[in-house]
């Protein structure tokens, strides 16, 4: 089964706290890879649209044509992009 490459980027953030898992804009995670370093938080929300790109599903877009996800703390409303590449067979 063809799997898409599913990074995770924190784009924006919003509020005046700091992250408690010490993200910052910028920072990429690459979902198979690197999930592990993703806050749990973040992770949580994350999933199940990781899960519909990877078996062949869609997801509402914003204007600009990217998906997008925020962090559930209250504190720090981190906003994450969703990017998918198609590549190779996956075990």
């Amino acid at each position: 089964m063809r799997r898409p490459k599913i990074a995770l980027t924190l784009v924006e953030k919003k509020g005046a706290g700091a992250c408690h898992h010490g993200h910052k804009v910028g920072d990429t995670f690459d979902f198979d890879t690197e999930r592990g370093r993703l806050c749990p938080m973040a992770l949580h929300v994350a999933f199940p649209y990781v899960d519909i790109l990877r078996y062949g599903g869609t997801l509402p877009a914003r204007a600009d044509g990217t998906f997008a996800f925020s962090c559930p703390d209250a504190d720090v409303l981190n906003i994450f992009r969703i990017d998918v590449e198609e590549r190779g067979e996956r075990a």
